[in-house]
């Protein structure tokens, strides 16, 4: 009976996980992957959530917290003699899915709040520039994932009316310089990008212009995620390709070295002609001091 519900389990894993156990668990020098079992969340749980925040939890995430209430997925590395944490996937739980307010958003003295983040009337942008995205006192926001403190991952729900339970909300990235930063309109479509990421570090910064660290860059390129991005990585095998064709690079040098070998030949004559009138000469100034 254990090894069958173990074997459920398994599947059950896979599933969640899209399979990317199995991907970890091949790559090189990964020692270990772990993932925590969680259970389903109960349904007055999630009805609770909903009339407490005036907010309907999107159909995609219920039946998520329906399977497991909450995920978290980390893997680790063999790294200079010791096992190093590198990726870590999590969704909070449904008792975790906190709304950001007046609270500071990162826990530091003096830390700026979302109230302070709307206030901010510094014209940075210049004209052209896209519009800076603003959410006010209409807006509900939850955080998902602390992302390690590399910033917060919020699912958003714009223009709440009072007295109105709202339906649409989406996926937003909130970097440590307090911009805001769309990722998707759905949690499936988020879910299946944590995991095409394998959770590596600042992966949502790739939504971001900035983009990652050149240190998480180095992680991307050593463990590249089951995607393929032109501003993260670079196709294997063209890393270090040298396109320059020594041929060509030099013939023009070869064919440039034949006309200054002729270049010596025509002063030369010249050098001739002069020295046989300066001899010349010389005969003469000689010719008059004899006659002298």
């Amino acid at each position: 009976m254990e090894d069958n519900k173990t074997t459920k389990m398994k599947d059950f894993v896979d599933r969640l996980t899209l399979g990317v156990t199995k991907v970890l668990e091949s790559r090189p020098g990964v020692a270990e992957v772990r993932f925590m079992e969680n259970e389903p969340a109960e349904r007055h749980m999630i009805i609770s959530w909903e009339q407490k925040n005036c907010c309907i939890i999107p159909e995609d995430l219920r039946n998520f917290y329906l399977m497991s209430d909450g995920f978290l997925m980390t893997w680790s590395i063999r790294f200079d003699g010791s096992v190093m944490e590198l990726g870590s996937m999590v969704i909070n739980s449904i008792s975790k899915l906190t709304r950001l307010g007046a609270a500071s958003v990162y826990s530091l003295p003096n830390a700026p709040t979302l109230a302070d983040i709307e206030d901010d009337t510094d014209d940075e942008g210049t004209e052209g520039a896209s519009e800076k995205p603003r959410f006010g006192s209409d807006s509900r926001i939850f955080e998902l994932d602390s992302c390690n403190g590399n910033g917060k991952v919020c699912l958003i729900y714009k223009n709440v009316k009072s007295g109105a339970a709202s339906v649409h909300a989406e996926i937003w990235f909130l970097d440590r310089a307090l911009y805001w930063h769309f990722i998707t309109s759905t949690f499936t479509a988020y879910y299946r990008l944590m995991v095409i990421h394998l959770g590596l570090p600042q992966w949502q910064y790739t939504f971001t212009k900035h983009g990652i660290s050149p240190q998480a860059k180095q992680w991307f390129n050593m463990y590249k995620p089951l995607t393929f991005n032109t501003n993260v990585a670079v196709e294997e095998g063209e890393t270090f390709v040298n396109k320059l064709d020594p041929g060509r690079a030099f013939k023009n040098k070869n064919k440039l070295q034949i006309p200054k070998k002729k270049a010596p030949v025509q002063p030369v004559t010249t050098h001739k002609s002069q020295t046989g009138q300066v001899t010349g000469r010389s005969t003469t100034q000689s010719g008059n001091i004899t006659k002298k």
